[in-house]
C-alpha cells in the first residue's frame, strides 16, 4: 500500500493508477463539512456528497465548485446514496427508511415507515444482532436492479438483504447473524447488482459474498478488510473503499480495485474511514473523509485516474 502523507507522484498500480487532490470539494465561504457518509454521480458526471448535517445532499461540478444543495430537516442520520438512471436512492439510516428521489430533492417512494423498527434484539448499532428480522432496523444502501426491484442491505441491527417490488412491496429476504457460514453477516454495509449477481459487503466479517438475486450464495472474497462501500466503472471493474481494522495498529482505510472474480488489480490507502466512495464515468474516484470524531474534518477528496 501506498502511504498518503509522503504525498507520492502516482498512487495505485498499471493501468489503475491515480493523482490525489485532497480536499476537492469547495463549499461556499464560510461553510464545512460534516462527515460525507457517500457519494454518487449523475449522468453529467455531477458530483453528489451526502453528509451529516445540513444541508445533506450538497453538488458540485467535475471540478469541485459547489453548485446548489438541497434536503434541509429530510434526514436524521443519512447513510447510503447510490444514483441509476438519475434517480437517487438513499438510506435514512436510523429513521429505517429507504427513499427514491430526483436529482433535485423532489421525493418520488418511501420503504418503511419513520422510526418503525424490527425486532431483532439488538440496542447498539453494528453489534452482532441476536437474531435477524424483515424490514428495517438501520437500513445500509438501497439499489435496483435492471428489473426494477429494489434490494436493500439491512445492516446496522439487523443482517439481512432484502428484495422489494418496484413498488415496495417485500419479496423475500435472506441472511442470518453469524461470522463465518454462507450467507451470515455481521452489519451487511453496502450492496452492488451487476450481470445477475448481487455483491454484499459483509462489513465486520472483513469479506464480500456473492449471491444471486434469489439469494444463493455463489462466492465469498476473503482479501478485504471492513468493505464499506462497493462500486462499479463502464468496464465492469470493481471499486471497494475499506476501512482501517479496529485494533491493528499501522492499520488505515484502502481502495481495493478489482475484477470480477474478485483479484486485486490495484490497492492504496486512502484518508478517512473508508465509508463512502465511487467511481465516475472518467475512471476518477472519489471518497467521503468521515472522521470528524477524532478531529479531522469531513469532505472529499478526489483520485484522478492516469493509467
Amino acid at each position: 500500500m501506498t502511504t498518503i502523507g509522503k504525498r507520492p507522484a502516482t498512487i495505485g498500480k498499471g493501468k489503475y493508477t491515480y493523482r490525489l487532490i485532497q480536499n476537492w470539494a469547495k463549499l461556499p465561504s464560510g461553510e464545512t463539512f460534516a462527515m460525507v457518509s457517500a457519494m454518487a454521480t449523475d449522468s453529467q458526471d455531477r458530483v453528489y456528497a451526502f453528509q451529516r448535517k445540513d444541508p445533506p445532499v450538497v453538488i458540485f461540478d467535475r471540478d469541485g465548485k459547489y453548485l446548489s444543495s438541497w434536503g434541509n430537516g429530510a434526514f436524521i442520520y443519512v447513510h447510503g446514496f447510490y444514483i441509476a438512471n438519475d434517480i437517487i436512492y438513499l438510506t435514512d439510516r436510523d429513521s429505517s427508511v429507504c427513499m427514491l428521489y430526483t436529482l433535485d430533492g423532489k421525493p418520488i417512494q418511501m420503504l418503511g415507515r419513520h422510526g418503525v423498527h424490527s425486532d431483532t434484539g439488538c440496542e447498539k448499532a453494528g453489534d452482532l444482532v441476536p437474531r435477524a428480522a424483515g424490514p428495517f432496523n438501520y437500513p445500509t444502501e438501497m439499489f435496483p436492479d435492471p428489473s426494477g426491484d429494489l434490494f436493500v442491505t439491512d445492516g446496522y441491527r439487523n443482517a439481512r438483504v432484502h428484495r422489494f417490488t418496484p413498488e415496495g412491496q417485500l419479496k423475500y429476504s435472506w441472511g442470518e447473524p453469524g461470522k463465518t457460514g454462507r450467507g451470515q453477516f455481521h452489519l451487511p454495509h453496502s450492496l452492488l447488482i451487476h450481470l445477475g449477481l448481487v455483491y454484499v459487503c459483509d462489513r465486520e466479517n472483513h469479506r464480500i459474498q456473492v449471491f444471486t438475486p434469489e439469494g444463493e450464495h455463489i462466492s465469498t472474497w476473503t482479501d478485504i478488510q471492513r468493505p464499506m462501500d462497493i462500486s462499479i466503472d463502464k468496464n465492469g471493474i470493481l471499486y471497494v473503499s475499506e476501512g482501517p481494522v479496529v485494533g491493528v495498529e499501522g492499520s488505515t482505510a484502502r481502495i481495493s480495485v478489482l475484477d470480477l472474480e474478485g483479484n486485486v488489480l490495484a490497492r492504496f490507502s486512502c484518508r478517512g474511514t473508508g465509508h463512502g466512495s465511487w467511481v465516475d464515468s472518467h475512471g476518477d474516484i472519489y471518497v467521503g473523509l468521515s472522521a470528524p470524531a477524532s478531529g479531522n474534518p469531513g469532505g472529499v477528496d478526489k483520485y484522478v485516474r492516469r493509467g
